[in-house]
């Protein structure tokens, strides 16, 4: 397994911030702490960038079988998937 490889960053906090994180992390779990919410933001941009990267792809006349909205095609799915699972039923059962 490689080994992750770790730097030290300096960084200045207010001392009321500093006393909240570690009143939820304790003291000893700053790092972790900051690290995890750091993590979660990069996460985010990373989506929110994706998801403007991706504005206008969806393009309506390109999927008609959502014409009448997406709920009525999930219940004709669903309605399909329905009768397919009667029609094994009764092919089962005929057995």
């Amino acid at each position: 397994m490689a080994k992750k490889l770790k730097r030290t960053v300096r960084v200045a906090l207010p001392a009321e911030v500093l006393a909240k994180i570690d009143e939820l992390a304790g003291e000893k779990g700053c790092t972790a702490f900051l690290v995890e919410l750091v993590q979660r933001e990069i996460q985010l941009r990373r989506q929110r960038q994706a998801l403007h990267q991706a504005a206008g792809a969806w393009k309506s006349e390109d999927h008609p079988e959502l014409a009448n909205g997406v709920d009525a095609w999930v219940r004709g799915i669903r309605a399909l998937d329905h009768r397919r699972f009667e029609e094994l039923e009764r092919i089962r059962d005929s057995e």
